[in-house]
């Protein structure tokens, strides 16, 4: 029997460990090959000297699949180019793209630096952009060459993105920042053949042990295998969600949808806005801030 997968080629961003890790045996045992890509840093970001990429790539050649190791920097531009061109050398080409790297370093909004912000924005955002737009610029190559491929990408958000959670502001950002990436990646990569979804994992990696407890919480192989469904050719009619998993449940979320409205068909005065915004407020009442998401 074929695998879901078979003949497909992947990267996957952040995959030494965790969620990453996940995704990128599983998308392998389902036939992809894969270029598994692990800067090697601390939770905070801090370069380890590690390269846990190469373990992975182990376990999925001892398994039997097709891996190689990339250790960009998936934030750095040319970094991210390369690693694309990497994948296209290696396998041959590129059919998916799930970004997943990221780190945290939590405070409260006003205790948070300059650096600190900057850090977070740059790995998360950028680290997701970087390599989608030269995986996107590669997709559209091949459409305009009469060779359109079934291309898929899979983006990480968190559900701090999407309700807010006390405590992390800047990766609340970011991650609120790659939801609405992705929404405009989805229209616009559509003519190529391009789907683009985000999934909000839950579950208990080193960046949520220690946070908060952690018992109930999923495993990070539990979020995989619906990632390795929007990779698939089958999934050609998914794009522009953003999908919440946690354990055995999915959420497709609304985000953003409009609420109550009240059109005044005229230019507001000041003291008539207070009465109808609250009297719209109460039919739409704000979602309770998550701690620690």
């Amino acid at each position: 029997m074929s695998k879901l997968l078979e003949g497909r080629v992947a990267i996957v961003t952040g995959a030494g460990r965790g969620i990453g890790r996940a995704h990128a045996l599983e998308l392998a045992a389902q036939g992809a090959a894969v270029v598994v890509n692990d800067y090697g840093v601390s939770l905070a970001g801090e370069d380890t000297g590690e390269t846990p990429a190469e373990s992975v790539v182990g376990e999925i050649e001892a398994a039997g699949g097709r891996a190689v190791v990339n250790t960009a920097d998936v934030a750095d531009f040319e970094q991210a180019a390369a690693m694309v061109q990497q994948a296209i050398d290696a396998f041959g080409g590129l059919d998916i793209l799930v970004n997943n790297a990221g780190f945290v370093r939590d405070r409260m909004l006003v205790n948070t630096s300059e650096e600190e912000w900057d850090a977070v924005i740059r790995v998360h955002l950028k680290g997701h952009f970087a390599p989608l737009r030269h995986a996107g610029a590669y997709w559209r190559a091949e459409s305009k060459a009469g060779r359109e491929r079934a291309a898929r990408v899979v983006n990480t958000s968190s559900g701090a993105g999407l309700q807010g959670s006390v405590g992390q502001g800047t990766y609340s950002a970011a991650k609120a920042g790659i939801a609405g990436l992705t929404l405009v990646a989805a229209q616009e990569l559509g003519r190529y053949g391009v789907t683009v979804n985000a999934i909000a994992p839950v579950a208990r990696t080193r960046m949520t042990e220690g946070a908060f407890d952690t018992s109930g919480m999923a495993l990070p192989e539990d979020n995989s295998p619906i990632v390795a469904w929007l990779a698939s050719v089958e999934a050609g009619d998914v794009t522009g969600r953003v999908i919440e998993i946690e354990g055995g449940k999915i959420t497709v979320e609304n985000g953003w949808a409009h609420g109550p409205a009240h059109d005044l068909g005229a230019r507001w005065s000041a003291p008539e806005v207070g009465p109808a915004l609250r009297a719209l407020l109460a039919k739409a009442p704000a979602p309770e801030p998550v701690y620690g998401a």
